[in-house]
């Protein structure tokens, strides 16, 4: 049964007579039974590896040859480049400066759970620069793929989530201010923090169990680590990771946007700041979703090249997370500085009765001014 699946996957790619749109219809597997791990790729001459049948990669030829574009060798990896340069060590500054020279109110606590995340989705750049960089062609080992991609994933969705709690804790502190200090508990923060990490946990866990790595039939020379291995997961994944934080912020944003519109020009740099954040989620994050939902829902080769392009911008938002969430505040700046010239930070400030927007570890930096005294009742 194994050899004759894959003569069969062989002669299939070689037939002349029969359409590109129809090898792209058409399921390799059909007919499998799931009778347990399956050798290929050996009597074909590429590097043995395992698979499970219903797990099986495959990507046909002329999906293939998109891989070796310019965009996907050069482009992709100086992006990869860029983010890592630029955004790993901004975010180990601003986690050494949250844990070690930060008071630890909740805003802190989950700050610093996203700069977490961020390092982590950073740390695995280097694999995927040296990825494309060599050709699309994974060197190290299949288990090392599964990790790296889990991470990526992993991280990513769960900055996503932590991005949402954020944006509730400031809807609350801004629309709501008397019942901030009820609302905005070390509880909430310790609550929201193990919910994020399990769903990361949960989505790494997930994603280990699938076969990232193999080396195409009609190619003997080249392991891809590809991140599509199954046409229903990614999409549940997105669908379930990406929209409800979505809704979240649109809704937590959008109505603390409204607020300071509404507060007048006093306040319009924080407006400015809540816009940028949108954007800058709308724009690293949503074409990732969107053309990985189609390409794995239609299996177009023409969105192969934007999919890891946009891959690639998501890789952005980690690094751009410091700028607007950190270093956009005069006083996280004024820390950071004198971490870097060794220098004491200095004693805390305890926070009394009073709600301050703009805390070290605050969003926006120009909410310094805006505070809201709680009133006993």
């Amino acid at each position: 049964m194994t050899r004759a699946l894959q003569l069969l996957l062989a002669l299939g790619w070689i037939l002349e007579g029969q359409s590109t749109d129809e090898l792209m219809n058409e399921d390799p597997l059909n007919g499998v039974e799931d009778s347990g791990p399956v050798m290929t790729g050996n009597e074909l001459g590429c590097p043995l590896l395992y698979f499970f049948p219903r797990e099986f990669l495959y990507i046909f030829e002329v999906c293939f040859c998109s891989l070796f574009s310019f965009i996907l060798l050069i482009v992709v990896s100086v992006l990869y480049s860029v983010a890592f340069l630029v955004g790993l060590p901004a975010n180990i500054l601003a986690l050494w400066v949250l844990i070690f020279h930060t008071e630890k109110i909740p805003s802190t606590i989950l700050l610093i759970n996203l700069t977490v995340l961020d390092v982590l989705v950073l740390l695995m750049l280097p694999f995927r620069i040296t990825y494309h960089f060599a050709g699309n062609d994974w060197f190290f080992s299949e288990s090392l793929c599964r990790l790296v991609m889990a991470l990526i994933y992993g991280s990513m969705y769960g900055s996503m989530l932590c991005l949402a709690f954020i944006s509730i804790d400031r809807y609350i502190a801004l629309v709501h201010p008397y019942s901030a200090l009820t609302l905005r508990s070390h509880r909430t923060s310790l609550a929201m923090s193990v919910s994020l990490w399990v769903v990361v946990l949960l989505t790494m866990m997930l994603q280990v169990f699938f076969q990232m790595a193999f080396s195409p039939p009609f190619s003997t020379n080249i392991a891809l680590c590809y991140d599509a291995p199954l046409s229903f997961f990614f999409p549940f994944l997105g669908l379930l990771l990406f929209f409800p934080p979505l809704l979240v912020i649109l809704f937590c944003h959008g109505t603390v946007l409204k607020t300071l519109l509404v507060r007048g020009h006093r306040y319009f740099h924080a407006a400015c700041l809540t816009a940028l954040v949108l954007l800058v989620f709308f724009a690293c994050f949503l074409p990732n979703i969107i053309i990985l939902l189609l390409y794995l829902t239609n299996g177009n080769c023409d969105l192969i090249v934007p999919y890891v392009v946009s891959l690639a911008f998501s890789c952005f938002g980690p690094c751009i997370d410091p700028f607007i969430y950190n270093y956009v505040s005069d006083d996280f700046r004024g820390k950071v500085l004198r971490v870097l010239c060794c220098r004491h930070a200095g004693q805390q400030v305890s926070s009394n009765n009073s709600v301050s927007f703009a805390q070290s570890s605050s969003l926006y930096g120009s909410y310094s001014s805006i505070k809201h005294t709680t009133q006993s009742t």
